[in-house]
């Protein structure tokens, strides 16, 4: 148990104490002590569990879903945080609520919050809502705490937004510093965000924002690259502008799949549609003009069909720092030849890097229940103190 009472120490010296009893929403409204104490707490976790030591911190209670899209890593990852703490999930379906009859966000939001501690919600398909949505139910829960109508105000997390995907970049940047040895050790390394071809369209914006969001703050070398014409919402380039001028990285774009790759000691191929095209469907989807949305759709894969060479071959990962930059994915990634006929990725470059993946991903759980725990306890070092000397079994066997 070293390596919990050094991260103990190590969390005791940050100031977090701003996140108590509230959100976590973008990763760009946390300081660094913030996002520090995730990373820290998340390993205390981790580590926690695998020296046979409960954490779970309550007896009863809810963690509310709502996913208003598809998901499988960030919905079990979810699943399994709430209950690494003790909560159980429930998961709003919308189809089966009131929300169909014209219920309205503020009386839904404070319905499902009588006996909730935590609401996770996913909501990335158009631009200028997900977010939107978000804030306004944290604004309903607030107030409906502050009104007495509920006993506790529910810690609020962003599964995923149009924005930003803060549990998913989190958890890359908790496998990035682990995997280079601390964050001390990231500075100068360069990351090569990369668009990739697809044969589908209108996967969000959110990972990529996400990651020239986030990176930009440990003083990278940031490379955003993509074809002319899906490029990414401005206001977020501007953020990654600033975070690298302030840790001495820096923020670079280029149309060229293979420059930023190029002596990457990290790379990230993955598909993306543009900001122009999801505005777009935001507008249709908004007017109800589905027939404009299937004409978009098709317009769109043909536009992608002109990028089928940006694919992460063996090739190029070659030109990376030694031949040997760690790949990262959100998964699930195409896989050319596997789970399409062209994709994101060669199949040989995907089954070197399948383990690697796999921990990547598995940081996520861990992640969703930092941001959890740093929301609802007011001393998490205390709290770890006490669970290391107490040593609850997690399994009695």
């Amino acid at each position: 148990m070293e390596k919990t009472k050094k991260l103990v120490e190590e969390l005791r010296k940050l100031n977090f104490s701003k996140m108590y009893n509230e959100d976590f929403l973008l990763t760009w409204e946390k300081t660094e002590d913030e996002l520090s104490a995730v990373f820290k707490v998340a390993d205390i976790l981790r580590d926690l569990r695998e020296n046979n030591i409960s954490t779970k911190l309550f007896d009863s209670g809810l963690a509310v879903s709502l996913f208003r899209d598809n998901s499988t890593r960030t919905r079990f990852s979810f699943s399994s945080a709430a209950n690494l703490l003790g909560l159980e999930v429930q998961d709003l379906d919308e189809g089966k609520s009131q929300i169909a009859h014209g219920e309205t966000v503020r009386e839904t939001a404070n319905m499902i919050s009588f006996m909730a501690d935590v609401i996770g919600i996913r909501d990335d398909m158009y631009i200028g809502k997900g977010n939107t949505y978000m804030r306004e139910v944290s604004k309903a829960v607030k107030e409906g705490h502050k009104a007495g109508v509920l006993e506790q105000r529910p810690t609020l997390v962003n599964l995923q937004c149009d924005i930003d995907h803060p549990t998913q970049t989190m958890a890359d940047m908790l496998h990035i510093i682990n995997h280079f040895g601390g964050v001390d050790n990231l500075k100068g390394k360069k990351i090569a965000m990369t668009w990739a071809y697809s044969p589908s369209y209108g996967k969000p914006l959110s990972v990529p924002q996400g990651i020239i969001g986030l990176m930009t703050r440990f003083g990278m070398e940031v490379v955003l690259a993509h074809p002319k014409g899906y490029e990414v919402m401005p206001e977020v380039e501007e953020i990654a502008i600033e975070n690298a001028a302030k840790t001495g990285g820096s923020f670079t774009k280029t149309n060229s799949m293979e420059e930023a790759f190029a002596d990457a000691d990290m790379v990230y191929p993955k598909s993306w549609a543009s900001f122009s095209a999801m505005q777009k469907r935001t507008e249709l989807y908004g007017n109800g003009d589905f027939d404009g949305i299937k004409a978009l759709e098709r317009d769109l894969l043909a536009q992608n069909a002109n990028y089928k060479d940006w694919e992460c071959t063996e090739e190029l990962m070659s030109s990376t720092k030694g031949g040997k930059a760690l790949y990262l994915h959100c998964l699930p990634a195409d896989i050319s030849g596997v789970s399409c006929i062209d994709g994101e990725v060669e199949s040989s470059v995907f089954d070197c890097y399948r383990d690697p993946l796999y921990k990547q991903a598995s940081y996520k759980p861990y992640i969703i229940a930092s941001m959890i725990l740093l929301g609802k306890v007011k001393d998490p070092v205390a709290l770890f103190e006490r669970l290391l000397e107490d040593k609850p079994e997690r399994f009695i066997g």
